[in-house]
C-alpha cells in the first residue's frame, strides 16, 4: 500500500520564480477557457485541444503539461458539482502557483527547478524537510510552489498489518472515546470548545465600520483557531493510531453523514446551541 503525504517549508522567491508562477496561472486559465469552449473535461481531450495553444508561453514544455493537468482537475471538480446540483460560477485559477512532477532534482540539500531555457533556481531545504525526505523508502513525487511556500509530495510503501481485533471511535463535542469490549479510553477535547467560543466572542466584539478590515482581522483569528484546535486533534488522533498499530487493531469510524442537518435554523434550537454544534472540531 502506498502512503502519500506532504512536507512544506517557506522560501524566498526571485523575480524569475514569480514570473513563472504567474505564467503557470495564466496557462491554467487558458486551458480552462479552451476546454469550456469545446465542452471538454477529460485530461486527454483537454491536452489535445490546449497543448498547441500554449506554445507562445515561454515555459518548459513539462510545465505546460502540468498546467493542463491542473486545469483538467478543476474542470472535473466543476463537473462533479454540476452533477450534484450545485450552482457553479465560471472557474479559473486565482492563486499564483507552480505544480510539477517533471524537471526537478534534489541534490546536496537543494531543490533545483528549471525556470527557463538553461536557467535553474535552487531552493535550500530546511533540516526538517531533509530529515523527512531522506528516510528509507521515501520518494518525492512532485513539488508545489506558491509565492512563499514550497511543498513536496512524498510517498512510501507501507507494510500491510494483519489486524487481530477492532476498536470503535466515538466523536463527541467535548471528548473523543475509543475502545471495544475489553477496554475504553477517553480523550478530553473540551479545550477545543473553549477556543471556538473565545474566538466567536472576539470576532463579535469588533465595532469598526469597515467590512474589509473586519474580514481580514476575523480571518486572522479564524486561522489562529484552526491552528490551535488542529494541534489538539492531531495529538489525540496520532496517539490513537500509534496504539492501534502497536496492538494490531483496526479502527472503525462512525457514520456522521447528514449531522449538520440536525442543527439548522428552524429546528427549534437556540442560536448559541446551533453555533456550538455546527462549529465543533
Amino acid at each position: 500500500m502506498l502512503a502519500v503525504k506532504a512536507v512544506w517549508q517557506y522560501y524566498i522567491p526571485t523575480q524569475d520564480v514569480l514570473r513563472l508562477l504567474e505564467l503557470f496561472r495564466r496557462m491554467i486559465n487558458d486551458a480552462i477557457r479552451i476546454a469550456l469552449a469545446y465542452d471538454a473535461t477529460t485530461l486527454r481531450r483537454v491536452s489535445l485541444l490546449a497543448y498547441n495553444e500554449l506554445a507562445p508561453y515561454d515555459s518548459p514544455s513539462y510545465f505546460k503539461l502540468c498546467a493542463i493537468s491542473r486545469a483538467a482537475g478543476i474542470l472535473a471538480a466543476r463537473k462533479k458539482s454540476i452533477r450534484r446540483g450545485f450552482i457553479t460560477r465560471t472557474v479559473y485559477a486565482f492563486r499564483q502557483q507552480l505544480v510539477s512532477c517533471y524537471g526537478f532534482k534534489i541534490e546536496n540539500g537543494y531543490l533545483h527547478i528549471p525556470v527557463s531555457r538553461g536557467k535553474h533556481f535552487s531552493i535550500p531545504l530546511t533540516s526538517h524537510t531533509l530529515e523527512i525526505i531522506s528516510q528509507p523508502g521515501i520518494k518525492v513525487r512532485f513539488f508545489t510552489l506558491t509565492r512563499n511556500r514550497l511543498s513536496l509530495c512524498i510517498a512510501r510503501d507501507t507494510p500491510r498489518i494483519e489486524c487481530r481485533s477492532t476498536i470503535g471511535v466515538d466523536r463527541n463535542l467535548r471528548n473523543l472515546t475509543v475502545g471495544n469490549d475489553t477496554q475504553t479510553h477517553q480523550y478530553d477535547l473540551s479545550k477545543c470548545v473553549r477556543i471556538a467560543k473565545t474566538t466567536v466572542l472576539i470576532v463579535a466584539s469588533f465595532t469598526r465600520n469597515d467590512d474589509r478590515i473586519r474580514t481580514a482581522i476575523a480571518s486572522m483569528y479564524g486561522q489562529r483557531r484552526t491552528s490551535r484546535t488542529g494541534h489538539l486533534l492531531h495529538n489525540a488522533t496520532k496517539t490513537i493510531f500509534a496504539v492501534a498499530v502497536q496492538r494490531r487493531t483496526a479502527i472503525v469510524l462512525e457514520n456522521i453523514e447528514g449531522i449538520r442537518s440536525l442543527y439548522r435554523r428552524g429546528n427549534g434550537q437556540g442560536r448559541k446551541y446551533r453555533g456550538r454544534m455546527n462549529g465543533w472540531s
